[in-house]
């Protein structure tokens, strides 16, 4: 198990201008760029060119690490919107190989995040419905600025060979990343995703062996770690996403408070995990992502899994990303729309430069990059 560690260094303008490791990579910095959906990939799922460039960008910007959008692992169930870029075909990986050369070239480290939508999909080619973990309907409705529109289908309940599909595909798409040239991969078990929907009380009602209690729910989860783990050589860096919120269900915390978030991190990374990622639980991080105890996720998650631990959400802030370091509640800060904003944020506040508001018309009225290209193109010259 990898333990929490950082190389010495001068005391640095700002504590996320340090470097870190994050597994087998060294990072020269603290920033890492969260995965953001963009759906901008073709039609059958292959990243463009167009792609390559954008994430290049982030790295040209200074950011010690990219972590793609996430990626669809299968031609089953897993794919979640239209557009959505693959890790399945030749052809997916040929596009990826484009944006690793592009993100190396441009000094990055690069990992690809894993991705299985479950009964959150709402533009699949390859299969007609939805699949999860039980028949029951998703909260909230579909996200506009995917493509979607109106609830959520009621999916159908996955049996043992739609779960041994499921872990086949994590860890065939796994492999091929690590061909293809990726630092690591993270497996995306938050945000009310397919393992987050095995998670959750509500939307896992099971009798068998991946449904029931805490320990039941959590298992697909650690199956995964461990299956990719197993595939895959000892300096490949494997991480998980977790969260307590969902992307329809922004209330939602883990019933047990810190006992759940305990046993959760415990169960994941007995699988010999590199780092966990902790998503936003709003962007006033510190107060929103409080345990019932008075802990943080971040800070728990670190303690208990003795790993290196990505916290998201309004790290854009220089102060707040500041505390949660200096507090010890993380080692690397991820940024999403604030990434989109300043591309080049590390190194502004290299130079003591305060970040923009972030304009919700770059992701209107669909997050895609031709709209964002559009955004820029559109504003006045310096």
């Amino acid at each position: 198990m990898t333990s929490i560690s950082s190389p010495a260094t001068p005391s640095p303008l700002h504590p996320a201008l340090s470097p870190a490791y994050l597994g087998s990579i060294k990072l020269p910095n603290r920033f890492a760029v969260a995965p953001m959906t963009r759906v901008s990939a073709t039609s059958d799922g292959v990243p463009t060119r167009q792609m390559a460039d954008y994430y290049a960008g982030f790295a040209r910007g200074g950011f010690g690490l990219v972590i793609t959008e996430g990626t669809y692992t299968d031609q089953l169930y897993s794919q979640g919107y239209a557009n959505q870029p693959g890790a399945v075909t030749d052809a997916h990986m040929q596009g990826w190989r484009h944006v690793v050369d592009a993100v190396r070239s441009a000094g990055g480290h690069i990992i690809m995040q894993l991705m299985h939508a479950g009964a959150l999909s709402q533009g699949n080619p390859h299969v007609s419905g939805t699949a999860g973990p039980s028949a029951v309907q998703p909260r909230g409705a579909m996200l506009p600025e995917y493509g979607g529109d109106g609830p959520w289908p009621v999916p159908a309940e996955m049996d043992r060979d739609d779960i041994d599909a499921v872990l086949d595909g994590f860890v065939g798409a796994a492999e091929r990343a690590l061909a293809t040239g990726f630092d690591g991969v993270e497996i995306h078990a938050a945000n009310g995703y397919l393992l987050d929907q095995f998670l959750t009380d509500y939307t896992n009602l099971r009798a068998d062996r991946y449904g029931g209690d805490l320990d039941r729910r959590v298992r697909l989860l650690a199956e995964v770690a461990a299956g990719i783990r197993a595939a895959t050589s000892p300096g490949f860096v494997v991480g998980m996403r977790l969260s307590q919120t969902k992307v329809n269900d922004v209330e939602y915390r883990w019933p047990g408070g810190a006992r759940d978030a305990e046993r959760i991190v415990a169960a994941v990374t007995r699988a010999h995990l590199d780092y966990l990622h902790i998503a936003s639980e709003g962007r006033d991080w510190l107060e929103t992502a409080r345990l019932d105890n008075g802990d943080t996720v971040t800070a728990l998650a670190r303690r208990t899994g003795r790993l290196p631990v990505i916290a998201n959400g309004g790290m854009h802030d220089p102060d707040q990303a500041g505390r949660v370091l200096d507090g010890e509640h993380a080692d690397v800060v991820a940024v999403a729309r604030g990434a989109l904003r300043h591309p080049d944020l590390p190194q502004r506040i290299a130079r003591g430069q305060e970040p923009e508001r972030f304009d919700p018309a770059m992701l209107s009225p669909m997050a895609t990059l031709d709209n964002a290209e559009r955004w820029w193109a559109g504003r006045a010259p310096a």
